[in-house]
């Protein structure tokens, strides 16, 4: 119990130094287009999209809101929410970031938040969620478990269990 106090102490007081959105948007580009106006309230870090949108049309979101396009790392090499953290944590831990903004929709977040706790937090990079409001009912609590399994999968052996991916030998 009191290490939870002191998390929250912690995150309290730790800005984040990069925000890390998670792709699987849809058409209207609503993940690209609420973190182009969250991103102009944090003008001086770095945004990072994971599986995102097509780089023409998020290039453009961002464009049209007046952000720095020199702030985008857009990352197509994840293909689900495990290979989000997976593809990029690394990255992040070389540049020394220790907390990130976590954006996605508010009903994918509680999948996103236990394969971050898990992914990040093995980096030692805290997060601070940012849910992006819809209408669409919480995911079922068996993906959220599924993708926790996958990602102390992938501590142990480097393998997230991602359709077509190779168990490195």
């Amino acid at each position: 119990m009191l290490l939870l106090g002191y998390r929250e102490v912690q995150n309290t007081f730790i800005q984040p130094e990069a925000i890390l959105v998670l792709g699987g948007s849809t058409k209207s580009l609503e993940r690209e287009k609420f973190t182009a106006q969250f991103a102009k309230k944090h003008p001086s870090i770095p945004i990072w999209i994971s599986g995102g949108s097509p780089k023409a049309p998020t290039k453009k979101v961002f464009s049209k809101q007046g952000v720095d396009l020199r702030r985008l790392h857009l990352d197509y090499d994840a293909v689900d929410t495990v290979t989000n953290f997976t593809t990029l944590v690394d990255e992040l831990e070389a540049r020394k970031i220790r907390k990130v903004y976590l954006v996605t929709s508010d009903y994918h977040m509680r999948r996103a938040s236990v394969v971050g706790e898990i992914v990040l937090g093995s980096r030692g990079i805290d997060f601070k969620a940012v849910s992006i409001p819809s209408d669409v009912p919480p995911e079922p609590i068996q993906k959220s478990v599924r993708d926790g399994v996958r990602s102390i999968l992938w501590l142990t052996t480097g393998y997230t269990g991602a359709k077509g991916e190779q168990l490195k030998q």
